[in-house]
């Protein structure tokens, strides 16, 4: 193995173990694990991800069904499907998928959500587990992270820990995984956002980088320290003059490179992981 791709911390052979074990997890339990995602009108990206996930279930052994419904459907037709789903004890996972209609009520609909077959972990009562280190279906990109910083042996333990990004279901979460007195964890742990003066000496500081903020590019080498470790969360529809569109990082990775002692890239990075992550919880759920 070349300095390089040892640099490069890659998915591939993450999601290849998390797959392993969640295929021999099903075998061995003889489990039916099934997530149903629920859309809402035909977004080509949410259609595109669904079926991706579909047939990454299917190889393991994890039924992914998608009930599309109609964008103009009522709030409480919604709750209603949703009830249904709750009861139904051969369904395991129910997810939302983005983007929602403007007239649904989000913050409502995750909280109909059973916390159990809640497998985007973003129920209250999930998130309330997770804040107190108990065991509960984790976010899935947090978790990803944890992942890949497990995976690869990368202490965090009395290590700086910068997190750009404040979101719900990113910063926040994976803030408070890294403060737990657990491995990852112990680490001290700073979020910036939008509004964090003087960023850069900050983010200069920081053994591990996280970048979660959807802005393409944004990290620069100048940001960071040698030797740092980045964890690019990023994923960033981009223009091209040849393909048409390419996906880029918050992470200037090109830049940073030579400076980083590991970094992620994307495509091929925390993205591919969170997809087994999510999966992950699908079999989590259907283990209880």
């Amino acid at each position: 193995m070349t300095m390089s791709s040892e640099k490069k911390l890659r998915a591939k052979p993450i999601i290849k173990q998390v797959y392993a074990n969640l295929q021999h997890t099903i075998e061995k339990k003889q489990l039916k694990p099934c997530l149903v995602i629920i859309i809402l009108g035909n977004d080509p990206a949410a259609v595109y991800y669904m079926n991706n996930l579909r047939k990454k279930g299917a190889k393991i052994g994890i039924e992914v069904k998608i009930e599309k419904l109609d964008t103009s459907i009522s709030q409480e037709a919604l709750i209603s499907k949703i009830d249904q789903f709750n009861s139904n004890s051969e369904i395991h996972g129910i997810m939302l998928q983005k983007p929602l209609p403007k007239h649904i009520d989000e913050v409502e609909i995750v909280m109909k959500i059973a916390p159990d077959k809640d497998v985007d972990g973003f129920h209250p009562l999930n998130m309330g587990k997770l804040v107190l280190n108990q065991d509960s279906l984790l976010p899935s990109t947090p978790a990803a992270v944890l992942k890949i910083l497990d995976f690869y042996n990368i202490k965090t333990e009395g290590k700086n820990v910068v997190i750009l990004g404040r979101s719900a279901i990113v910063g926040k979460p994976l803030a408070n995984l890294l403060l737990r007195k657990d491995s990852p964890g112990n680490a001290t742990v700073t979020v910036c956002h939008s509004r964090t003066q003087h960023l850069a000496n900050i983010t200069s500081q920081a053994d591990i980088l996280v970048a979660a903020i959807g802005k393409a590019n944004f990290v620069k080498k100048e940001m960071i320290k040698q030797e740092a470790i980045i964890i690019d969360v990023g994923v960033n529809q981009i223009e091209d003059a040849e393909t048409g569109y390419k996906y880029l990082g918050d992470v200037d990775y090109n830049d940073c490179f030579e400076k980083a002692a590991k970094i992620t890239p994307v495509p091929g990075g925390v993205g591919s992981v969170t997809t087994s992550m999510l999966l992950s919880n699908v079999v989590k759920a259907a283990l209880k």
